[in-house]
């Protein structure tokens, strides 16, 4: 055998080959198909019910408060169940949700509840499959398993959204909603056969709230997961408003109509596809800290450039950038998370950065509209620009001079 000859590099293909991977991939591309008719269909449903935008983004607040309440305990209940059962309850429950909005969506606020619970079942399932994927691969497949994950969840994006908003459009909102809750099933189905080879350390705590402060000393405690923590609530305060009002840039600097902003979104789409073809193509060891924080500060550019650019053409060039900078991003901040938490501990990690991205993201909504109402939506990008560009800046700060700390056990 040839010592010298390059590791082949893991493949999408090759993973897919292994039956625990295959199974929850297929359970989350299939539970995303249902996340994108019910994102799309559900912000049609509320404006047809409120006629304002206000209660289309009444949503969006419904769906970040359950994160804020729920996440610390989630996290503690992953790590203390097995976390296969978890996934599965968290899909029951949100196929009765989802079912209940196909049969009864003539009231706002019956939208906002099911649309709270939904997002309630989110706080437990996410974390939970996040924690389960480091036990079906190995550990330098992790990478591109998470990149399997989320190019399959862009691309539901891209083709079903304007599937489901045609569906709502032509034949009523109920059986968008149906098809939510069919999706919902399909995954608890495909759940309940994945096992999960090993378990977890046992927990020290002796109750979900003991075990959830654990957990809060256990993350603080770590440099890494504190640079990590940083970076996301800041990214969080710039994002939240920037791809809220990017309708309002293409409309007031950009003089584009809805096709106009189509196409902005749809770079953005292109971005986010590139960018998991990019680091498992051509980066060896896409965990190291340029890859980890510098997304951040590629995404923070992109802000600033939007503030000053008058053309679509630019802007949507400007969003192929950023798509690439979320996706990178996002792959390799998961993939690092799993590496270096120990799987006792994943379900309050993965669950407290849930918390402080919902926690920003619920800032910025609320303070972006204001600014932009007030000075300006350039703005807004300027300060989302500057925020980002601290997040990378800050988190590589926070970690320089571990040296190989960096990859190595948790400390």
């Amino acid at each position: 055998m040839d010592e010298t000859a390059p590791i082949p590099r893991p493949t999408l293909r090759g993973l897919l080959a292994n039956p625990g991977y295959r199974r929850l991939w297929a359970a989350r591309t299939v539970s995303q198909w249902g996340d994108v008719a019910q994102f799309t269909t559900l912000g049609l449903l509320l404006f047809s019910l409120t006629g304002s935008g206000l209660g289309v983004s009444g949503a969006v607040i419904a769906e970040i408060v359950p994160v804020l309440l729920l996440a610390p305990v989630a996290g503690a209940l992953v790590d203390r169940l097995p976390r296969v059962r978890v996934m599965v309850l968290a899909d029951l429950a949100r196929v009765g949700l989802a079912g209940t909005l196909a049969l009864w969506h003539e009231d706002a606020a019956v939208a906002y509840l099911v649309a709270a619970g939904l997002s309630a079942g989110a706080v437990f399932f996410n974390p939970a499959a996040s924690s389960v994927l480091p036990s079906l691969v190995n550990e330098d497949e992790l990478v591109a398993a998470n990149s399997g994950i989320w190019t399959a969840a862009v691309t539901s994006q891209v083709v079903l959204a304007p599937v489901a908003g045609l569906l709502a459009a032509t034949v009523g909102f109920g059986p968008a909603f149906a098809a939510n809750a069919g999706s919902f099933g399909v995954s608890a189905l495909l759940l309940r056969g994945l096992v999960v080879p090993g378990t977890p350390g046992r927990v020290h705590a002796t109750s979900v709230v003991a075990q959830a402060r654990e957990g809060i000393s256990a993350l603080v405690s770590s440099p890494l997961l504190r640079a990590l923590g940083a970076a996301q609530l800041l990214a969080a305060l710039s994002a939240g408003a920037t791809s809220a009002l990017l309708v309002v840039l293409a409309r007031r600097s950009l003089g584009t109509d809805g096709a106009g902003f189509g196409v902005l979104l749809g770079a953005i789409a292109v971005g986010a596809l590139a960018g998991p073809w990019f680091l498992t193509r051509f980066v060896r060891n896409s965990l190291r800290p340029v890859f980890v924080f510098g997304p951040f500060a590629l995404r923070g550019v992109v802000d600033l450039v939007l503030a000053v650019v008058t053309t679509v053409p630019a802007a949507a060039l400007a969003l192929v950038t950023y798509g690439i900078g979320t996706s990178t991003g996002s792959i390799t901040f998961t993939s690092l998370i799993q590496t270096r938490v120990p799987g006792e501990l994943r379900g309050r990690a993965f669950a407290g950065f849930d918390f402080l991205w919902q926690l920003g993201r619920l800032v910025s909504l609320l303070a972006g509209g204001l600014l932009a109402d007030r000075f300006g939506i350039q703005v807004v990008y300027v300060l989302g620009g500057l925020l980002l560009l601290a997040a990378g800046a800050c988190g590589r700060a926070l970690t320089r001079g571990q040296g190989s700390a960096w990859a190595g056990p948790w400390p």
